[in-house]
């Protein structure tokens, strides 16, 4: 059996040639989302995959309507696979129920993870070179030398609470036990 997904974006209100597309190329139940460009969760499609059952068809208007990026594409077809589904995307001319469209979408896998192995070299080359130059990747530290070597010698001399050193030294509590905690690991 065929079974339709249509999202939508939330400034993108009509679905109808989605719908209609999708009733055309034969879906016998249809699930939609719609979402804004935040939102991580596809609800729709949660309940169209708990729906299908083996050997039936998930059907989509466009690519871009199933996933948010092309990781994600791959994954979602990947997963329906596992499961005995079949994917097709009128607009894009794949079926994974044939073996042209199964080449199709691992040679997109392929390009997919290709992809991301290139972004990691280069992020590996990019702290290297950075690290080279002498910059330590990292959020700067929040207090210079004098101010950590007062708020040692204010939190030894047992003076003032903590409350009062965050006061005068202008950081909050959870920093001062960070520096404290630094200071008793050297």
């Amino acid at each position: 059996m065929k079974v339709g997904y249509a999202r939508i974006f939330e400034n993108d209100q009509d679905l109808s040639s989605q719908l209609d597309a999708l009733k055309h190329a034969g879906c016998k139940q249809i699930f939609t989302d719609r979402v804004n460009s935040l939102q991580k969760e596809q609800p729709g499609l949660e309940t169209t995959l708990n729906y299908m059952r083996e050997d039936d068809i998930l059907v989509v208007w466009q690519l871009k309507h199933l996933g948010r990026s092309l990781k994600q594409l791959v994954d979602i077809v990947n997963h329906l696979g596992e499961r005995g589904y079949g994917f097709q995307s009128l607009h894009d001319n794949i079926d994974t129920t044939t073996s042209d469209g199964v080449l199709i979408f691992r040679t997109f896998a392929t390009l997919a993870k290709f992809g991301r192995d290139i972004n990691k070299e280069l992020t590996q080359a990019g702290l290297q070179a950075a690290r080279a130059r002498g910059r330590k990747g990292g959020r700067p530290k929040k207090l210079d030398a004098a101010k950590t070597d007062l708020l040692y010698r204010l939190y030894d001399e047992k003076q003032l609470t903590v409350t009062e050193i965050c006061g005068v030294i202008g950081i909050s509590r959870p920093t001062l036990y960070a520096y404290l905690r630094r200071k008793q690991e050297k």
